[in-house]
């Protein structure tokens, strides 16, 4: 009897209060801010930070304004030889002239079509040199005869979608910092004296021979170890790829057989 009172009791108490599902709280459409309302200089900071091509290039095409920010001459500085109107802010007839006006970390953007002649070019602060054609073929810049080198480097800088021509001597020449060639192509001409041409020549490390280079300590970037890193380069002519004196090797060869051409991937790093 006493059993039934018991359970007769449990059945008529109120069943327990259960806590409400918590409701997610949604954004108002007004509180949410679109990129497109941040004001152009910070939206220019933003794109600043893509890689010139293809990310900073497919931006060019969302919408006019975009684009307008995109092609800032803040972001990217042109050298056109066929440009008329050179008060227009970051356009250069030459390469030399581009990377003397340069800032650090700038982008300079190498016009298409026909050559472009350089010689011993120093670049003593971290730049990206692209080559605004398709294809790196579209984009030359020839060394002549006589001179040590097309680009001498003396910074961590980035080549991209470049051909670059030596007659005698060498293409790039690396002397400090860590240099990047992607989709590039190294040519040294064929002759009886192809033993002195070297597509690429590193002296990294070697303190005698940066010694008699004169670079402003202000200027070039503290690093902290050199490198060569190419990648999806063709490489063409000369003794041999890579010719280094300093401490840095051949390192991580690869190649990739096309019908026409043979594609390299390697780094020249510490041992």
């Amino acid at each position: 009897m006493e059993s039934r009172e018991i359970s007769k009791l449990n059945n008529e108490r109120p069943p327990k209060k259960t806590a409400p599902p918590r409701m997610k709280r949604r954004m108002k459409p007004e509180s949410l801010t679109s990129l497109n309302n941040l004001d152009d200089g910070c939206l220019m900071h933003i794109l600043s930070f893509l890689s010139p091509i293809p990310d900073r290039y497919n931006t060019a095409l969302v919408c006019h304004r975009w684009r307008y920010l995109a092609c800032h001459p803040r972001l990217w500085l042109r050298v056109d030889r066929f440009a008329k109107d050179l008060t227009q802010p970051g356009v250069f007839h030459n390469i030399e002239s581009a990377v003397a006006a340069a800032r650090p970390g700038d982008t300079i953007l190498i016009g298409a079509g026909g050559n472009h002649h350089v010689s011993n070019i120093q670049i003593k602060k971290p730049l990206c040199l692209v080559g605004g054609g398709e294809i790196p073929d579209e984009t030359t810049l020839i060394c002549s005869r006589g001179s040590d080198s097309a680009l001498e480097l003396l910074s961590t800088c980035k080549l991209a979608n470049l051909t670059v021509k030596a007659e005698l001597g060498c293409c790039l020449l690396h002397r400090s910092g860590r240099l990047t060639i992607d989709g590039c192509v190294l040519q040294c001409e064929t002759n009886p004296l192809d033993h002195l041409s070297y597509p690429i020549v590193s002296t990294a490390g070697d303190e005698d021979i940066l010694g008699h280079v004169e670079v402003d300590e202000t200027v070039v970037e503290k690093i902290k170890g050199h490198s060569v890193t190419v990648l999806q380069t063709r490489i063409e002519g000369g003794a041999k790829a890579v010719s280094t004196s300093g401490d840095l090797v051949l390192q991580r060869v690869r190649v990739m057989y096309s019908k026409a051409y043979l594609y390299f991937w390697f780094d020249v790093d510490y041992e």
